[in-house]
């Protein structure tokens, strides 16, 4: 099975077509957000329905992908990490470092994306990423057992135990506020030089910190993980469409006793020391169940409705995630941001959404054109080459 999914299966259609459709939720959700920067237009003369219509587009779009779009990404990480791993393997070479050294490349390749956003994600991959070519020899038992271990949330957890004991016990977290103040004033008034610095630098520091601070590292860690494993075992391949009928049946079991713990849990739990690590371990979870819920929804229409067809047509735009997920963060940043068109005060929740639509529909209708044209994405190719520099 890994033999025939590495040879014959160099790249797996229905991960293209999860990897696009993810880059396109995180699109829309950074898009309401003004790309990390919560600076809206005075809701004082907005209109009944257009208050209705911002709620509605916030809370479903959150509901959606919120937490799961990143959850999809981080696990073909792992995925694509076993691909690549397993055809070194069957030619003789060792992977890994190489790996290590790509790693580099996408820390630098983050730090590129952070100068225009700073909530993005790919310097904490390049971090968390190292875990891959440490255990990728493990057994699969093994390797399931850490990804679950990380999933609940280790260090949160003995935050829970040690409040539970002692009630003196206050939940540390990271002091964050002046870095959050010194990128928000660059947005609000900084030219491009200004935003640029206070980005790479107070920014980084603030998003690296609340993903420590959000349980996202564990996580992420953990996806990682699991993404690898579900390549070992060939889970994307058709026949394997059994397996995924079950995580569909087991995540909506999960899913919606967790949501609802999550949602009781302020209204029952007043230390706030218990409380806030609690509800990080149970968001965790059932973020990860609708997660699933999601993959395996995809995955069985992917393989036995007619929407095969409909749904390929996100290939090239899943083959150019990397490309996709930096020219977002260019031009999100462009739009809200003061040293571009400052639309922040401007667009409201749901223009912001058709914004972000209209972001998708340019950034689809290019990727369809380059891919016909080139075996790789901008991005992407660029990151291959440099891997392979001897």
């Amino acid at each position: 099975m890994v033999r025939q999914l590495a040879e014959k299966h160099a790249r797996v259609d229905v991960a293209d077509v999860l990897r696009g459709l993810a880059v396109m939720g995180i699109i829309l959700l950074h898009s309401i957000e003004h790309f990390n920067f919560y600076s809206f237009p005075d809701g004082a003369d907005c209109s009944a329905w257009l208050a209705f219509s911002d709620r509605a587009v916030w809370d479903g779009l959150f509901f959606m992908f919120g937490g799961k779009a990143y959850a999809v990404f981080a696990l073909l990480f792992g995925f694509s990490f076993f691909i690549q791993y397993d055809n070194q393997r069957l030619r003789g070479h060792d992977f890994r470092l190489r790996f290590c050294w790509r790693l580099v490349l996408l820390f630098l390749i983050g730090n590129l994306n952070a100068a225009f956003f700073t909530a993005e994600v790919l310097v904490l991959y390049s971090l968390v990423g190292f875990i891959l070519p440490l255990v990728c020899r493990w057994k699969d038992k093994w390797l399931l057992l850490l990804a679950c271990v990380l999933l609940i949330q280790p260090v949160p957890l003995y935050y829970v135990l040690r409040a539970s004991l002692d009630p003196t016990f206050v939940t540390p977290s990271l002091p964050t506020g002046s870095f959050w103040a010194a990128t928000f004033e660059a947005q609000s008034h900084g030219d491009f030089w200004q935003t640029l610095r206070a980005n790479l630098w107070e920014g980084q520091l603030a998003s690296l910190a609340w993903a420590w601070d959000n349980a996202r590292v564990f996580q992420t860690a953990a996806l990682f993980l699991f993404g690898y494993l579900i390549g070992r075992r060939g889970l994307f391949l058709r026949e394997n469409l059994k397996f995924w009928n079950k995580v569909l049946f087991g995540s909506l079991l999960a899913f919606f006793p967790l949501y609802g713990i999550g949602g009781m849990i302020p209204d029952f739990i007043e230390n706030t020391s218990i409380r806030m690590p609690l509800m990080l371990i149970v968001s965790s979870l059932y973020k990860f169940a609708f997660m699933l819920l999601l993959v395996s929804a995809v995955l069985n229409a992917y393989y036995r409705t007619n929407w095969q067809r409909r749904l390929n047509l996100i290939i090239p735009y899943g083959r150019m995630s990397l490309t996709n997920y930096i020219t977002q963060s260019i031009i999100g940043s462009m739009l809200f941001y003061n040293w571009g068109f400052a639309l922040h005060d401007d667009l409201g929740v749901t223009a912001s959404f058709l914004t972000g639509i209209l972001i998708f529909v340019a950034q689809f209708a290019f990727c369809r054109w380059w891919m016909n044209r080139h075996a790789h994405g901008p991005m992407e190719y660029l990151w291959k080459r440099a891997t392979w520099l001897r």
